[in-house]
């Protein structure tokens, strides 16, 4: 910003400088844009209940339709099951991996 006072001129003239301004406002939208993708990143790496395929196993005992993380394991201790291979991870239709963060049933 320019302050400058011409001869017979009473009031004060000032000049800014436009490329200056355009590029402050460049770099406080990129600023910006960069704390979203920060704290965007950070919530999906909370959110996330798996890494790797290991994380993941199936979320019953008896023929599981779905997959959840080893924190959240069934108790499968003195459980029986019929051997009818009925879901999709039933006789190796299947198995339990990581998908984007989530547990998921992956076909062979």
């Amino acid at each position: 910003m320019k302050i400058e006072r011409k001869r017979g001129i009473d009031r004060i003239r000032i000049q800014h400088n436009k490329k200056l301004f355009w590029i402050i406002v460049l770099l406080l939208l990129l600023l910006i844009i960069l704390i979203y993708l920060i704290v965007k990143s950070e919530k999906l790496k909370n959110n996330a209940e798996c890494k790797e395929n290991a994380d993941c196993i199936p979320a019953t005992c008896c023929h599981p339709e779905s997959c959840v993380a080893v924190e959240k394991a069934p108790e499968c201790n003195g459980v029986m099951c019929t051997m009818v291979c009925s879901g999709p991870l039933d006789c190796g239709a299947g198995k339990c991996g990581c998908v984007k963060g989530k547990c998921e049933v992956i076909k062979k």
